[in-house]
């Protein structure tokens, strides 16, 4: 049986997760995907920073009208949301947007101000982790764009992973692509990019927390710069 003559009833999903892993590891992205698509059906969606778009046109290519789940902080860049604004009316996606329980204030009131700058990690929880924790519930599996190359933490990453925090499945459809990949595939797609990689923004992620990078310098060193954290939560 290969991985992709999976019957679903006679596996459970962690049996899936391991014939997968190995099956596609080092597999073309869209054969990842087409895998993926074939198995969960409408049961699989896509989550977005809106840093670009490269892993909505790669998917949409097999699945048209995908479910994309961006979480909206209340502490984004203008660019970001814009960025969302385009995605969903350029791609054949179907955005939806995904907030925390409280707003800004409301946290603010209950918490203090500048969360983001007292305790990263619990705002990071409470604004990113917990309410895409909650959009996952109706699905089964879901599609992510990390990258093995992006952080040491994402090095031992699978192509197909068990997230066991949220009891489903993890597809990882770009994780062995390099920087350049990116670059070209989006170059030669036209692929829709948040306008502040082209000011100094190569990871973008809530405005309070990111900061221009010198040419150079590690990509991600803007994010949550001088506090020690490298990761929001929702990929650990």
């Amino acid at each position: 049986m290969t991985v992709l003559e999976i019957d679903r009833p006679t596996l459970d999903l962690e049996d899936i997760v391991e014939s997968a892993a190995s099956a596609l590891e080092g597999a073309p992205a869209l054969e990842v995907i087409r895998w993926a698509s074939a198995t969960f059906g409408d049961r699989i969606c896509l989550t977005s920073s809106m840093s670009d778009a490269a892993l909505i046109h790669l998917v949409s290519k097999v699945k048209p009208g995908i479910d994309v789940l961006f979480v909206d902080t209340g502490y984004h860049f203008a660019e970001t949301i814009g960025t969302r604004d385009a995605v969903e009316a350029v791609y054949p996606v179907n955005v939806i947007n995904v907030t925390p329980s409280r707003t800004v204030a409301e946290q603010e009131a209950a918490l203090g101000p500048r969360l983001y700058g007292r305790n990263p990690d619990l705002c990071c929880h409470l604004r990113k982790v917990e309410p895409l924790g909650r959009a996952l519930e109706g699905y089964m599996a879901w599609f992510s764009g990390i990258r093995r190359d992006e952080t040491a933490s994402r090095r031992d990453r699978r192509v197909v992973e068990w997230d066991r925090k949220r009891g489903m499945v993890k597809v990882n459809p770009i994780l062995g692509w390099t920087q350049d990949d990116m670059d070209n595939y989006m170059s030669d797609n036209g692929v829709l990019v948040n306008p502040l990689h082209y000011d100094g923004f190569p990871s973008i992620g809530c405005e309070p927390c990111t900061s221009r990078v010198a040419p150079g310098e590690d990509p991600r060193s803007g994010r949550w710069a001088g506090m020690g954290k490298t990761e929001c939560g929702i990929h650990l």
